[in-house]
This record gives C-alpha cells, sequence and structure tokens, in this order.
C-alpha cells in the first residue's frame, strides 16, 4: 500500500515537471517572439529615423538653395535698379545738355557770320568818310565797287547764291511772276525779260523768290 502511494506522488511529481517544462517551453516561445516583435519595431523605428532625417536634410539643403537663390536675385535686381538710375540720370544730363548747346546755336549760331560783316561794315565806314572828304569821285567809285565784290565774295561763302532769271524760263519754283509785258521777240515768249528784285538759293534752297516781268 506504501509502495503504490509512493510511485503514485512520483508521477503525479513527474507529471508536475512535465507540464511545467511545457509551460517554460511556451513561455519562452512566446518571449522570442516578443523579442522578435520588439526586435522588427525598432528596426522600423530606426529605419523611420532615418527616412525623417533624410527628409530633414532634404529640407534644409533646398531652404538653403532657396535662401541662396533670393539673395543673388535680390542682389541682380539692386545692381538692375542702380543702373537705370544712372542711365536715368545720365540721360537727364544729356536732355539739359543737348537743349543748352540748342538753345546756344540759336543764340550764337549766326556769330560767325555776323564777324565776317563787320569787317564789311567797317570799310562802308571807311568809304562813307572818304566820300565826305574826298573830291575825286571815280575813286571813290572804285572803293564803292570793291566793298561790294568783297561783300557778294563773302555771302557766297556762306552758300547764299543769286538766281539767274534773265532769258530763263519762267519757273515758279525759282520765279515770282509781278507782271507780264509784250515779249521783244518770239524766243522771249513765257520767259523772263526783266527783274524788279533779286531772289536768292542758301545751299540750293530758295530763301528769296526773284520778282520778275514775264514776257508773253
Amino acid at each position: 500500500m506504501g509502495d503504490a502511494n509512493e510511485e503514485k506522488v512520483q508521477t503525479d511529481a513527474q507529471q508536475n515537471n512535465d507540464n511545467n517544462d511545457i509551460k517554460n517551453e511556451e513561455v519562452n516561445k512566446q518571449e522570442e517572439v516578443n523579442n522578435n516583435i520588439l526586435q522588427n519595431e525598432n528596426t522600423d523605428n530606426v529605419e523611420n529615423t532615418k527616412e525623417v532625417t533624410k527628409k530633414s536634410k532634404k529640407k534644409v539643403f533646398f531652404k538653403k538653395a532657396q535662401t541662396e537663390e533670393t539673395e543673388e536675385l535680390k542682389n541682380t535686381i539692386n545692381e538692375l535698379n542702380d543702373k537705370l538710375l544712372r542711365n536715368a540720370a545720365e540721360f537727364d544730363n544729356y536732355k539739359k545738355r543737348t537743349l543748352k548747346e540748342k538753345s546756344d546755336l540759336l543764340k550764337y549760331g549766326s556769330e560767325t557770320v555776323l564777324l565776317g560783316l563787320l569787317s564789311i561794315i567797317d570799310d562802308f565806314e571807311r568809304a562813307n568818310k572818304s566820300i565826305k572828304e574826298s573830291t575825286d569821285i571815280e575813286a571813290v567809285k572804285i572803293g564803292v565797287n570793291l566793298i561790294y565784290s568783297k561783300f557778294n565774295e563773302f555771302i557766297n561763302q556762306q552758300g547764299i547764291k543769286e538766281i539767274v532769271v534773265i532769258n530763263q524760263e519762267f519757273n515758279t519754283d525759282l520765279h515770282e511772276a509781278i507782271t507780264r509785258f509784250p515779249a521783244p521777240s518770239d524766243d522771249l515768249k513765257g520767259k523772263v525779260i526783266n527783274i524788279v528784285q533779286k531772289g536768292y538759293t542758301l545751299n540750293d534752297k530758295v530763301i528769296r523768290f526773284a520778282k520778275v516781268v514775264v514776257g508773253e
């Protein structure tokens, strides 16, 4: 009876040990599963962290590049503004200088011509004095003719020329008919037979029409 009880106790103890071994094995398996899950989670977290860090670096890089580009554009705009202001100032100075030169030209443009006339006026004054004092009329005539020749030479130098009219075909671009008169001959009909006032051109531009009498 005692042996049977002892054997039963041993059997129960063995069964308990087996059960404990099974439980321990299950616990170990669960811990392994948990460790694997935790490791996978840690791996995912590391990957996620790397991805976030990578994105952050990209964001910082692009932001830096954008900032540099913005600064470069600001510098370019400032340079263009400075250039525009300088050009505007230069143009304003050029406009003022041009207006002054134009004003001076209108005001003093005739200076050279007038200087040339002054010497002729001097000649006329001497001739006038000579006329009052001289008794030699021929000498006075020669002096006046010399002044007249000098004056004609001067106006020719300025580009002024007398319009040739006598025996020329009447031309409304050059002549102004004062009246018509019977022509002395048939070949003078429609032509200028007399001149009332001389006409002149300045560098081929008519500045005064010749007043003429036309034959008919």
